[in-house]
């Protein structure tokens, strides 16, 4: 029985930690083969999909400036390290035979194209997986917040947070056996809890912009199609009420 989409055109957020797997390499190549398969199965469902990875696996611009670095510099190392990340996607991407574009919010243009509004959709249009970089060319904003912006920028139609756990719990579910899964929250829940499952800013453009949020499981294979389709365990963020799974 085939399976139906429920979105015409999304975005993947997924932190760099998803790419290191079980390695002690900062990029698992199994993992991100794993991730680029996931990406293909929504692709070949016929939605139109954009990426955005985080650059933790290799740098975080927060640890460097707690370590001494000026906070501009070290966020600015932390966009180049999604560059790398972006660059390993495509890679794995194209050798499954999906065509991507890497279009970065920081010109390199030996490398991949520079992020242009109109040029990322027409990608998409022609059935490109588009794959960000380089968060928003600023510092002090997070991927998350680039995640967000690009997907408002879009027009997606939802915006798919992969994480390492099935959803938005109460409390961490690794440290807490009383953590209670959502299955849906609205903005202003996750706002005034601080729940953490985003930074503030991305979800508060997400909230103006009325695009939902869908926090599911990046580990289990087959899951970012299983959203895509209504499937699956994940936590919905949007102007519904809480709910309890």
């Amino acid at each position: 029985m085939s399976r139906v989409a429920k979105f015409r055109r999304v975005l993947l957020k997924a932190s760099g930690e998803a790419l290191l797997g079980d390695s002690a390499n900062a990029i698992d190549f199994s993992t991100v083969d794993r991730i680029s398969r996931d990406v293909k199965a929504v692709r070949d469902l016929g939605v139109e999909v954009c990426v955005v990875i985080g650059g933790g696996n290799i740098f975080r611009g927060v640890s460097g400036a707690a370590a001494g670095l000026d906070r501009a510099s070290a966020d600015y190392m932390g966009m180049l390290a999604t560059v790398i990340n972006a660059v390993a996607i495509q890679g794995m991407l194209e050798a499954c035979g999906v065509d991507t574009r890497v279009l970065s919010a920081i010109p390199m243009t030996t490398i991949c194209e520079p992020y242009i509004r109109r040029r990322a959709v027409r990608h998409l249009e022609k059935g490109r997986v588009v794959i960000f970089a380089g968060g928003t060319g600023n510092p002090f904003f997070t991927t998350d917040t680039a995640a967000a912006l690009r997907a408002t920028e879009m027009g997606c139609d939802a915006l798919l947070k992969g994480t390492r756990v099935d959803g938005v719990y109460s409390a961490d579910p690794r440290k807490s056996e009383d953590a209670r899964r959502y299955d849906t929250l609205s903005y202003m829940d996750v706002l005034s809890e601080d729940l953490k499952v985003m930074d503030a800013t991305a979800i508060s453009l997400a909230r103006e912009n009325a695009i939902p949020i869908l926090v599911f499981s990046i580990r289990a294979a087959g899951s970012f199609a299983d959203v895509v389709c209504g499937q699956g365990t994940y936590t919905t963020i949007g102007e519904e009420e809480r709910e309890y799974g």
